[in-house]
């Protein structure tokens, strides 16, 4: 196995365990937990990271149903966009980062999103 493939899962697990400890620490309510445990199989563990996009989403809209803090609820929407951006979706992609935008104005990578989208599709019409 390379050597890079095995410092990575090695960072996924401890990333894993951390946020274990961390869910369980932290006070907080248990739709709050369960919204992050969708979050974290979306994004760190099982889908994203692996290239399972449908489970990531499936992990991501789960997460939206149930977070309820807009800082948290815009970053579950941005990771919904890059899955969209991935898949080629630019118009759902677009709306994501948008959606994402409105909830935390202080999303620069939203912005950035959005901007190659639009300069690509540009870009695509010049041709």
């Amino acid at each position: 196995m390379p050597r890079s493939r095995i410092n990575g899962n090695f960072i996924d697990k401890t990333s894993s365990i951390v946020a274990n400890i961390l869910l369980q620490i932290i006070p907080t309510t248990s739709g709050e937990k369960r919204a992050f445990t969708y979050y974290r199989d979306g994004a760190m563990m099982l889908a994203q990271s692996k290239g399972n996009y449908a489970k990531a989403l499936q992990n991501y809209y789960e997460a939206t149903r149930l977070e309820i803090d807009p800082y948290d609820r815009s970053y579950i929407l941005y990771n919904i966009g890059l899955i969209h951006t991935s898949n080629g979706d630019h118009t759902k992609a677009l709306e994501y980062y948008f959606r994402a935008q409105e909830r935390n104005p202080f999303l620069p990578q939203a912005f950035n999103n959005m901007a190659v989208i639009c300069h690509y599709r540009g870009e695509q019409t010049i041709l």
